[in-house]
């Protein structure tokens, strides 16, 4: 296999000259740079990639950790991450979890193992232990708050989005209200179930475990959400879905099972995804696809810094509520 010492010698130049000139250098001679782009053309030589990012330090690879690839939360994010990619000459590497624990230490194992550059998980499944344990491998992001602790966040308030949510439904009239969650392990998870356990508290409600559906991640749940409804003798007057999809499911169903919407059953979706402007469905705007810009440039302009960056939400009216 040709080597750079043997093209030197083919082109008659120093190793250094045919080094500058694989690394785009500007100060070589027209002469000698095309006397070696001739020697790799001749002997079809190919740089070894992995050598030249050990030289550099760097692979230009970011880890991104995603429970679901084709969730539509999920996807906006990696779309954002792909946008910066791009800009900056980096490659994303996907690994989808399905929140399996297992899957998501391979990830890290990758960044202790300096195959990656940095890590950016979008909702984890691993302790704060193992987390912990990493960070002296590479820059490690959390789309989580992690305000308090030594580790960097681009963040939704979930609290606050669900406050307010909570108290918008509550001052159009609605006493009995419940919320749609894809789990109820997780720190955002445990985020909006604290935020209902205290506006229920505040506003002397009844704590009803029946009105809070877990497991609603796509279109088709909504059906589910329904059925169980249906069956409840005293059903919640509306509904916080933290997904616009399953939201739209919710809608859907309740046209065909006549359920009125806002009528019957108002409705709060979150993320304002296209499918949310299509049926008109009041939603909690989250621009996923501007934090999963800031995500990556945490990631690659880390330099040691841990920062924390919070997005803020915004309701968008339409006519679920």
């Amino acid at each position: 296999m040709t080597n750079i010492r043997d093209l030197a010698k083919m082109a008659g130049v120093s190793v250094t000259t045919v080094s500058r000139v694989l690394n785009q250098h500007p100060y070589v001679s027209e002469e000698k740079r095309k006397a070696v782009l001739e020697a790799i053309e001749q002997t079809n030589y190919q740089q070894n990639i992995n050598a030249v990012h050990l030289s550099m330090g760097k692979t230009f690879l970011v880890g991104v950790v995603v429970p679901y690839i084709d969730h539509p939360y999920f996807s906006l994010l990696v779309k954002g991450m792909a946008s910066e990619a791009l800009e900056n000459n980096y490659k994303l590497v996907l690994f989808q979890t399905n929140y399996v624990e297992a899957k998501e230490l391979e990830a890290l194992q990758m960044l202790k193992q300096k195959q990656i550059d940095a890590l950016i998980i979008c909702s984890r499944k691993s302790n704060w232990t193992t987390i912990s344990e990493h960070l002296p491998y590479g820059p490690i992001i959390l789309c989580e708050d992690t305000r308090g602790k030594q580790i960097s966040s681009t963040f939704v308030d979930h609290y606050k989005s669900f406050t307010t949510a909570l108290n918008y439904l509550f001052e159009k009239g609605h006493h009995k209200i419940g919320y749609c969650i894809g789990r109820k392990s997780g720190t955002n998870s445990r985020h909006r179930e604290n935020a209902f356990k205290d506006f229920v508290a505040n506003h002397k409600l009844p704590y009803n475990p029946a009105y809070i559906f877990d497991h609603c991640l796509h279109f088709e749940d909504g059906e589910r959400v329904i059925e169980k409804m249906t069956e409840m003798p005293d059903p919640p007057s509306a509904l916080l879905v933290t997904s616009d999809e399953v939201a739209a499911g919710i809608v859907t169903c309740a046209q065909t099972r006549e359920i009125s919407i806002p009528g019957d059953l108002a409705l709060i979706g979150f993320n304002n995804q296209p499918i949310a402007k299509m049926m008109k469905i009041t939603t909690m705007e989250i621009p996923l696809v501007d934090i999963g810009r800031k995500l990556f440039l945490q990631g690659i302009d880390h330099n040691d810094q841990v920062s924390y960056q919070e997005i803020p939400v915004t309701l968008i009216e339409r006519k679920t509520v």
